[in-house]
């Protein structure tokens, strides 16, 4: 169910190239404030393109693009202050403990020492990671990082966080765990915008759009496309748009 009908993020003919290769090619689409917004295809569709666009670590070619509120062009820095981002490759400080990372990243996102230490305890026990916070980073399971990797990203209560590939690699188990957490996030108002390659996870979002080859190729609910295209789950759905 959708939260808000305001749109939070606002994309009319993105095109990104790089030389004669298109990424992305004339994409149109938008993203509601508090939305759970999945932006699905196999590896080399253009996803990761496209967000790092959205997230400012990119110019486009040739397009509108806006982002909670702010033109990518003109105000990338102000687009980086709203917005949580958790890359595809793993992002926090291995020779760090959690304890360290998440005061680092704190510090990064100019938070006050009293709030990074309220936040960081209240973190620890919500995560029911107390017994390891003076753990190195590069002891922990690959499930652990991606839930503090997550919770790092949207520690400064941004209006959007972006996750690129966020459970790729981990087990059935800690992707159910990982994606309860999204959905506290998106309770919280903030919206996620997640790229994944794993149909089954469309399931899990209010809205999806299905990239083929730097083209939008469908979007909609997961609903009214296993719907449209007769099928029973999102894998036959994205099936069908391979082919």
């Amino acid at each position: 169910m959708l939260k808000q009908t305001e749109n939070i993020i606002e994309v009319k003919n993105l095109v990104k190239k790089f030389g004669d290769f298109v990424a992305n090619d004339n994409l149109t689409f938008d993203v509601k404030q508090g939305e759970i917004f999945g932006f699905l295809g196999a590896n080399g569709a253009g996803k990761t393109t496209a967000l790092k666009i959205l997230s400012g670590l990119s110019f486009p070619t040739s397009g509108i693009v806006q982002v909670a509120g702010f033109d990518v062009y003109r105000e990338r820095e102000k687009v980086k202050k709203n917005i949580g981002y958790m890359s595809q490759k793993f992002s926090l400080y291995e020779d760090l403990t959690v304890k360290e990372n998440i005061r680092f990243y704190g510090g990064i996102y100019g938070l006050s020492g009293k709030y990074i230490k309220e936040k960081t305890e209240d973190l620890l026990k919500r995560l029911k990671m107390e017994n390891i916070k003076d753990s190195l980073i590069k002891s922990l399971p690959l499930g652990w990082k991606q839930k503090i990797a997550f919770s790092v990203a949207i520690f400064h209560n941004p209006k959007i966080v972006f996750l690129d590939e966020p459970t790729g690699g981990v087990d059935p188990i800690t992707r159910r765990d990982f994606w309860e957490l999204i959905y506290e996030a998106s309770d919280s108002g903030i919206t996620v915008f997640v790229t994944t390659h794993y149909m089954d996870e469309a399931e899990y979002c209010d809205r999806v759009c299905i990239m083929d080859q730097g083209r939008i190729e469908a979007m909609d609910t997961p609903a009214l496309l296993k719907n449209q295209y007769n099928a029973k789950n999102m894998d036959e759905v994205f099936i069908q748009i391979a082919r």
